[in-house]
């Protein structure tokens, strides 16, 4: 396991100058400062929930957050914040902005899924990196394999397979989002930000052919091991 600060930068293929954004991408800025505020309050209501938990001797460890997105827990919030995680995902894996969209909405089905189970910052960070490599696979042509996906994220090829299948059972396998879906997700984006007082649109750069049609991906079953410290 690698810890933080110990990530083996150039032994990653750094992106061509030539073809990589001078900006980053506006749905990123869009999607984190969303996670962000859903993370805050999930992790205030965790805390409230654990005190009167404690109150009351019960078990609060699986009380306050269900089960349902345990495998995506890390036993700490990692260093790295989700801005810096989102960038650090774009720049090395090159894959396109709707990615992180489709990304979003994955980790949107499973908050209604299982709403027992909160997206807190103990498994923010894993769920991203899981949800955009899943999406990239569905949408883009071109996509690097989970061992480099993991590399990037800061946890192993092992952990993040079994996370990638734990990702697809929870979502019943349900992993293509129609145009309109997409469409809707993206101005729900944008209104979160209007109330912000940001006028931001999200990249619009999608096939609806290649997020229509159903695509079969292939998962690896395998062991689970302990959770690495997520990188800067």
């Amino acid at each position: 396991m690698l810890a933080t600060g110990d990530y083996p930068t150039h032994q990653i293929r750094q992106p061509d100058p030539s073809q990589a954004e001078t900006t980053t991408p506006r749905v990123l800025t869009i999607i984190s400062s969303v996670l962000e505020k859903l993370v805050a309050r999930n992790d205030r209501l965790v805390e409230v929930l654990s005190e009167q938990l404690d109150g009351l001797n019960c078990n609060a460890s699986s009380a306050r957050l269900g089960k349902s997105l345990h495998a995506f827990h890390g036993v700490r919030a990692p260093n790295i914040s989700i801005p810096k995680y989102l960038e650090r995902i774009y720049k090395y894996t090159n894959c396109s902005p709707s990615c992180f969209v489709v990304g979003y909405v994955y980790i949107d089905r499973l908050a209604h899924k299982h709403p027992d189970s909160l997206v807190v910052s103990l498994n923010v960070h894993r769920l991203l990196v899981t949800s955009v490599m899943v999406a990239s696979k569905i949408l883009d042509d071109a996509h690097y394999n989970n061992a480099f996906y993991a590399r990037v994220g800061g946890v192993s090829n092992a952990e993040l397979n079994r996370l990638e299948l734990e990702l697809l059972f929870l979502l019943d396998f349900g992993v293509t989002v129609s145009s309109r879906v997409f469409e809707s997700y993206c101005f729900h984006l944008e209104k979160e930000m209007l109330i912000n007082g940001v006028r931001q649109k999200v990249e619009r750069g999608i096939s609806p052919v290649a997020i229509d049609d159903m695509t079969e991906i292939s998962v690896e079953d395998t062991q689970s091991c302990s959770p690495p410290q997520a990188l800067d």
